[in-house]
Formats: C-alpha cells, structure tokens, sequence
C-alpha cells in the first residue's frame, strides 16, 4: 500500500511524506513467520499467473480454425514473439525449437509488471529482487545447457572465455572479464534491470498521487492549485508504465534470444 501522503504535526499543520522504498516489504497476512508467508506482493504474483493460466487455457481450449477475436489478441501475441523475437534472433530451427521459452518469459514478465498498474493491485510482481531472481537463473541455466548441449563443455568455455583474433597475452586480462560476464553480470543484469525500471515506476507513481491527494486535501490557498500538475503527471506516468510493462517483456525475451543465441554459436 502506498505510505501517507501527509501527516500531521504537533502544531495541527499537514506535511507531505513521499512513498519510500517501504512499499515493496509489506507486512505478511497468512502464514506469518514461515517459509511460506504470503504478503500482498505475493499475492499479486499469485493473481498474475493464475490470470495468464487461465487466458491460455481457455485459448487453446476454444482454438479453432478461424479464429475469433480473443484467439487472434492471443496468436499476434506469440505471433510477435516468434517472428520478431525468436526467428530474427535465432534463425528458423533454433527460433522453433526456444519459441516456447520466450514466449513463456515475454507473456509471464507482461504479466507481472502489468499489477503495478492494475486498479486495487498497484504494484508490479517484479517490483521485488526475488520475481526477477528466478526468471534470470531460469534464462541462466538454459543458456549454460544451450551452449553445454551444442559445444560441449570444452567448446563452451572456450568460445565464452577465448575471443578469437585476440593477442594470446591479452587472454591472461580478457579471461578474468569474460568469466565475469558471461557468468556473472548477464544473468545479473537481467534481473537488476527488471527490478529496477519497476521499482522506479511504482515510486514515481505513488509519488505523483501521493501529492495529488496532499494539494488536494492537506494543502492551503493556492497550493492546491498544484494538484491539477500532479495528477496529469500521474495519468502521464500511468500511460509511460503501462508502455514500460511491455517494454520490459519485450527486452527481457529478446536479450534472452541473444544470450541463447551467443551459446549455441561457436564464434562470437
């Protein structure tokens, strides 16, 4: 939930407080204190995949030859992802045979940002380390059996540490970064920018309609006037998010092409 928007003073006057970070810690409601507690972010995650479960199941339920309305939102959805994500990517065989990954990553990260501009949700599943985390090592596990399964583990680490046309006493400086890259910062990399581009639309939102409702209800004399700025800025910003919420996926997906990509191509 967003944090008060203004609070009153000893002296009976009203001082605004922006959202905090605190925002994404929220208390937990059931199970409290175990493996298992579940708070609103949680639950918002919950919500999420049971809302994309249930979409899918009823499109592959009701498929038909001529497709109505629904089915066709649904395959220009993975048409997107295979032709502009996976094919140009990857190429026809390797795009067939990862569609089903990356159309299972753009549509889940969709899903879960889209919450943070949800009415009575409000907050991105991904707005915390943990979403991001597990979609990252999934994406990292899959690259390392990628290039494992058509390399060889020999050939993997080589490719991956050893750039060709390199000076052979550069190797002694460029393995060290390499190893660090390719082990290190792109899967964290993927979940940092995640997280990060979440974390800030919720704040810059909450903290448009946190002042909204201040100029609005706390503030005296002409500083209400002000609350007409916040609150287009809010909508302008609920706009961006929903822009970004899409964006996201779509960088989340396509990064992960290339990462596979770069696995399964002995030279890069």
């Amino acid at each position: 939930m967003l944090l008060s928007a203004s609070e009153s003073t000893h002296e009976g006057e009203s001082v605004f407080h922006a959202p905090t970070i605190a925002d994404f810690f929220p208390p937990g409601f059931l199970f409290e204190g175990t493996p298992f507690e579940i708070n609103r972010i949680i639950l918002v995650r919950l919500i999420a995949a049971a809302v994309l479960l249930t979409i899918f199941v009823i499109a592959a339920y009701r498929a038909k030859v001529v497709p109505g309305r629904f089915q066709n939102a649904i395959e220009m959805i993975l048409g997107f992802v295979r032709k502009n994500i996976a094919v140009e990517v990857l190429g026809e065989h390797n795009g067939a045979k990862y569609f089903p990954l990356l159309a299972t990553l753009f549509c889940t990260v969709f899903f879960m940002n889209i919450t943070g501009v949800t009415p009575f949700l409000n907050i991105a599943g991904t707005s915390l380390i943990g979403m991001p985390i597990v979609l990252a090592l999934w994406v990292y596990v899959m690259y390392l059996g990628a290039g494992i399964k058509a390399q060889g583990v020999g050939g993997f680490l080589k490719s991956s540490l050893l750039p060709p046309g390199v000076p052979k006493a550069l190797y002694v400086l460029l393995v060290p970064i390499e190893f660090l890259q390719v082990f290190v910062l792109r899967p964290a990399t993927l979940a940092i920018r995640l997280l990060a581009n979440m974390m800030a639309g919720h704040l810059m939102l909450a903290i448009c309609f946190a002042a909204t409702s201040f100029f609005f209800f706390d503030a005296v004399g002409g500083m209400k006037a002000f609350g007409a700025g916040t609150l287009v800025a809010g909508f302008a910003f609920y706009a961006f998010e929903v822009f970004v919420a899409a964006l996201q996926a779509y960088v989340f997906a396509i990064l992960t092409a290339v990462y596979l990509n770069m696995s399964v191509e002995a030279d890069h």
